[in-house]
C-alpha cells in the first residue's frame, strides 16, 4: 500500500502536457516614452526635410490663387465664376494661405523640429571643442598618412619639437603616454552648424516680419498730399499682431511726375526712366525734404520703405449740375487698358449733382489717331502728345448712399438706378465742354495729370533676415572648405641609442599636403627620406606596390644574403617583445582603445561621419588655440 502510494505522489504528467508557465508582457512605451518618440522623430533631420518641402507645397496656392490680403476683389471674382470650387477653396483656405491655420502649423512644426536638431548638435559640438584630442592609435602605420624615421635626439625633445611644430599650424595639441596629440579643422562643422542655425533665425525673422510689419499701397496725383494712415491706403495688409499706433506719422506729396519713351525705332514708346519728384516730411513738425523717387531707390522714412510701383494719367474735369452749380471739380485716375500706348479708362462719378445724381465713363487716348481703317481711334503713343477722352453719360441713383462698398473705377447698377442719357456720347479734346441732352448739366475737360502709384512697407524682421541670409552663406561655404585633420607623433627609444619616431595623419575626405610639410618641418629640410608605414615593418605602406621579386640572373651569395639577416631580426624582434611595456594611466588606455576603432577602419573617420571620438574622453578645458 505504501508502495502504490509513493508511486502515486511521485507520478508527474509529462513536460508537454504541463501548462506552460505565463512570460510577463513586456511593458507598453507610456506617455512618457510615446512623447520621446514623437520628440525624437520630430526633431530628425529628415522630418525637417519633409516640413520644408510642405511649407514650398502649401506656398503654391497662394502664388496661382488670387489672396484676400492683396485682392479682395478678385477673390470674390472667383468665387462667382467658380460655383462649386471656389467655396470648396475657400473652406481649405486656400485665398488665404499664409494666414491658414494649417500654413501657420506646418511652420511652427518646421521651426520646432530644426531648433530641435541644430541647438543640441551645436551643445555637442562646443564640448567636443574643448575636449583634448583622441589619442595615438596603437598602429599609426596602418593611417591613411603614415611616415617613420630614426632620430638621434631623445624621445622628449622630439615630442617637444612636435608640440612646437603642431601649435604653429594652429593645432590643439596634448602630449601625453610618449605621443603627441593633435587636431584642428572643426571651423567645418561650426560652419556648418552655423548654417543651420541662420536658418533658424531666417524662419524667424520672416515670422516676426509678417506678425507686425505691415503692406499698403496708395496712388497719388500730381499736387496732392498722402499722409500715412489707415484711411488713406488703397489697398492695406497688416500683420496679425499690428496696431494702428505703429503707423509713422509722415506725409509724402507728389510734385510733379516725369516719364520718359524712345522716339524712335523697334522700341519706340518704350519706357526708359520714371521720376516722381515729392517732398516729404517724417512728423508733422518736421520740414519739408525734396526726393527724386525712381524705380529700385526707394524712399526710407519713419521705418519704412516707400517704393515706385506705377504710373498713369489722372485727367481733370469740372462737372455742373443743371442747376449751374458746380457739383465736382477734380483729377480722376484712369486704368491703363494697355501698357503699351497706356490706353486708359475711368469713371466720373457725382453724387453732389441735382436733381439726378450724373455718372461718366471716359476711354483717354494719350495720343490719339485714326486706326489703319479708319473707322475708330486709338493711342500711337503712351506720352499725352494730343489727349482725346470719349464720354458716355448717365444720370440717376449711383448707389452710394446703401452702405454697399463700390469701386471707384466702375459704376454699379446700370440700366437699374442708373440710365444712360440719350445723345449723350462725345469726343473732348482738352479745354472743351459738353452739355449734357435735356439740360441735364455739362462737363469740361480741363487738361491732364499724372498719378505715381506708391508700395508703403514695414518689416522689422528685414535686417535680421538679411543678416541671417548672409550667415547661411557663409557657414556653408565653410563647411565645404574646412576639413577635419588629425596628427600623431610617437617617438620611442630604438635600438643603437636611437629614437624611432612614427606620425600618422588623418583627413576628413582626401589626404592634403599639410602632412608632408609637418613630417618635413619635424625632420629638417636637409634630413634623408623618412620611410613610409610603420617603423620596423616589412608591411609596404598603403597603396604602395608589392616589391618585386628578385630577377633569375641573381647570383646566389645575393639570394643568401635576407636568409643570413632573418635570424639576427628574429633576435632582435624577440628581444624587444620581452621588454615590459610602460604603465599607461587609465585615461590613456582609454583613449587608446577608443583610437584603435580607427585603425580598424571602422572609426568614425573612415565612416565618413563627423562624430569625434576623442568626446568621451572628458570635458577637460584645452588650451590650444582652435580654428
Amino acid at each position: 500500500m505504501s508502495d502504490i502510494k509513493d508511486i502515486e505522489t511521485g507520478t508527474q504528467a509529462p513536460a508537454a502536457r504541463q501548462a506552460p508557465e505565463e512570460v510577463p508582457r513586456p511593458r507598453g512605451l507610456g506617455p512618457l516614452g510615446w512623447l520621446r518618440w514623437g520628440w525624437r522623430q520630430l526633431t530628425t533631420m529628415r522630418t525637417a526635410l519633409i516640413l520644408l518641402f510642405l511649407v514650398a507645397l502649401g506656398a503654391v496656392p497662394g502664388s496661382a490663387l488670387p489672396q484676400r490680403g492683396q485682392a479682395p476683389e478678385k477673390v470674390a471674382a472667383y468665387l462667382s465664376d467658380h460655383k462649386t470650387l471656389g467655396p470648396f477653396f475657400d473652406k481649405l483656405s486656400l485665398f488665404d494661405v499664409f494666414a491658414a491655420p494649417w500654413f501657420a502649423a506646418i511652420y511652427i512644426l518646421l521651426f520646432v523640429s530644426l531648433a530641435g536638431c541644430v541647438i543640441p548638435r551645436a551643445v555637442k559640438h562646443y564640448q567636443s571643442m574643448r575636449a583634448r584630442p583622441p589619442a595615438a592609435p596603437r598602429n599609426l602605420g596602418r593611417l591613411p598618412q603614415s611616415v617613420s624615421y630614426e632620430t638621434d635626439d631623445a624621445p622628449e625633445d622630439v615630442l617637444a619639437e612636435a608640440r612646437k611644430v603642431l601649435r604653429g599650424r594652429r593645432f590643439r595639441v596634448d602630449v601625453s603616454g610618449g605621443a603627441a596629440s593633435a587636431e584642428k579643422g572643426y571651423l567645418g562643422e561650426t560652419g556648418n552648424l552655423v548654417f543651420h542655425l541662420a536658418l533658424l533665425g531666417l524662419l524667424f525673422a520672416l515670422g516676426a516680419g509678417n506678425m507686425f510689419g505691415y503692406r499698403g499701397s496708395v496712388l497719388i496725383t500730381e499736387g496732392k498730399t498722402f499722409a500715412n494712415s489707415l484711411g488713406q491706403y488703397d489697398e492695406f495688409t497688416p500683420g496679425r499682431l499690428f496696431k494702428d499706433g505703429d503707423l509713422a506719422p509722415f506725409t509724402i506729396s507728389l510734385d510733379d511726375f516725369k516719364a520718359k519713351y524712345e522716339l524712335e525705332g523697334d522700341k519706340r514708346g518704350q519706357a526708359t526712366a520714371f521720376d516722381a519728384w515729392i517732398h516729404y516730411r517724417d512728423k508733422p513738425s518736421g520740414k519739408d525734404t525734396k526726393y527724386d523717387l525712381r524705380i529700385n531707390h526707394p524712399l526710407k522714412v519713419g521705418g519704412t520703405k516707400v517704393y515706385l510701383l506705377g504710373h498713369g494719367y489722372a485727367p481733370k474735369f469740372t462737372v455742373k449740375d443743371a442747376k449751374g452749380n458746380v457739383a465736382f471739380q477734380d483729377t480722376v485716375p484712369f486704368l491703363a487698358m494697355e501698357p503699351r500706348n497706356l490706353t486708359s479708362e475711368g469713371v466720373i462719378k457725382v453724387p453732389d449733382a441735382e436733381p439726378d445724381q450724373l455718372a461718366f465713363y471716359a476711354i483717354l487716348w494719350p495720343t490719339a489717331v485714326a486706326s489703319p481703317d479708319g473707322k475708330q481711334i486709338v493711342s500711337a503713343f503712351p506720352g499725352a502728345l494730343r489727349p482725346v477722352i470719349t464720354l458716355s453719360s448717365f444720370k440717376g441713383d449711383l448707389g452710394l448712399d446703401s452702405g454697399t462698398p463700390q469701386s471707384v473705377y466702375k459704376l454699379e447698377g446700370i440700366g437699374k438706378t442708373l440710365q444712360p442719357i440719350k445723345g449723350g456720347e462725345k469726343l473732348l479734346e482738352p479745354g472743351e465742354t459738353f452739355k449734357l441732352p435735356g439740360n441735364a448739366g455739362s462737363i469740361t475737360f480741363d487738361g491732364m495729370a499724372e498719378y505715381a502709384t506708391l508700395s508703403v512697407n514695414h518689416d522689422p524682421g528685414r535686417i535680421p533676415a538679411l543678416i541671417a541670409a548672409v550667415l547661411a552663406v557663409l557657414g556653408v561655404a565653410t563647411s565645404f572648405l574646412v576639413r577635419r585633420r588629425r596628427v600623431w607623433v610617437r617617438a620611442s627609444a630604438g635600438t643603437g641609442g636611437r629614437t624611432v619616431v612614427e606620425v600618422g595623419g588623418l583627413t576628413l575626405g582626401n589626404p592634403t599636403s599639410e602632412f608632408d610639410d609637418i613630417v618635413t618641418a619635424l625632420r629638417g629640410p636637409d634630413a634623408p627620406a623618412a620611410e613610409p608605414g610603420k617603423a620596423g615593418s616589412d608591411e609596404p605602406a598603403p597603396g604602395e606596390p608589392e616589391p618585386e621579386k628578385a630577377e633569375s640572373g641573381e647570383s646566389e651569395a645575393e639570394k643568401s644574403e635576407p636568409e643570413k639577416a632573418e635570424p639576427e631580426k628574429a633576435e632582435s624582434e624577440e628581444s624587444e617583445a620581452e621588454k615590459p611595456e610602460p604603465e599607461t594611466s587609465e585615461a590613456q588606455k582609454t583613449g587608446r582603445e577608443e583610437a584603435g576603432s580607427v585603425e580598424d577602419g571602422t572609426g568614425p573617420e573612415q565612416n565618413g561621419s563627423e562624430a569625434d571620438p576623442g568626446a568621451d574622453r572628458g570635458s577637460g578645458s584645452a588650451t590650444e588655440p582652435k580654428e
